[in-house]
């Protein structure tokens, strides 16, 4: 493959990264928000909450796109750009699944924390910023990884709106070459090369998240298990 068709793929493999990046920051502020709300005391904003997170989970994310970039702007009157229909719609469908992992991971915290926390008269944003999410936060940590591999998966549907993505670009690659095999694995390689450093990365964040609410990575507290066993420590 010349020069000219690799800079190529390595624009299409930029802009797929833009866009990881904007719709992974648009689904986690919407998972926490929409978590939080599906966790919040008043019916009406429970029930906004799982509406939305009901009407994106149940729509296709490719219908999505189609939707936010050839049927919403004319009904506003404007056109958004490629990238930003792409952040929109992917940010707004996955953080319908990230705010389930957000609910889940609340409800998962011990009710003798929130009694606590009652017992010293926090509000209830002073329990949530100071007992419950602290605690949380750490547990969302592998599905939330999940889900970002499953969003730079999702980073392809984009093509269908001619954005020059990683999945665009190898396309074209492939049309001036008349060779798939070869390209195809190529792009392959590069989305494993990506989802595995996102995966790194995301186990670095959760031990470090874990280790400052002093929960000690398995592997550790294993380890030294056993240098106490052999210690005749009891």
């Amino acid at each position: 493959m010349t020069s000219g068709l690799w800079e190529r793929v390595l624009d299409g493999v930029w802009v797929t990264i833009q866009l990881l990046v904007l719709s992974a920051l648009l689904a986690t502020a919407v998972s926490f928000v929409v978590g939080i709300a599906r966790t919040h005391r008043l019916w009406i904003v429970r029930f906004l909450a799982g509406f939305y997170t009901e009407v994106f989970r149940g729509t296709s994310a490719l219908v999505m796109i189609f939707w936010v970039f050839f049927v919403l702007p004319p009904a506003f009157g404007w056109q958004l750009v490629p990238l930003w229909a792409g952040t929109l719609a992917l940010g707004l469908t996955y953080g319908a699944y990230g705010s389930e992992i957000v609910r889940g991971a609340l409800a998962a915290v011990d009710p003798a924390q929130r009694e606590g926390g009652i017992a010293l008269s926090f509000t209830p944003w002073q329990r949530m910023k100071l007992i419950l999410l602290p605690q949380a936060v750490p547990e969302m940590i592998p599905p939330f990884s999940n889900l970002l591999i499953e969003l730079l998966k999702g980073t392809a549907l984009v093509s269908i709106m001619g954005m020059g993505d990683l999945a665009f670009s190898a396309n074209l690659v492939r049309l001036a070459l008349q060779e798939s095999a070869e390209i195809y694995t190529y792009i392959l390689l590069i989305y494993f090369v990506i989802a595995f450093l996102l995966t790194r990365s995301m186990r670095g964040l959760e031990k470090k998240l874990k280790a400052g609410v002093g929960k000690a990575p398995k592997k550790k507290a294993a380890a030294a298990g056993r240098v106490r066993e052999g210690s005749g420590v009891s």
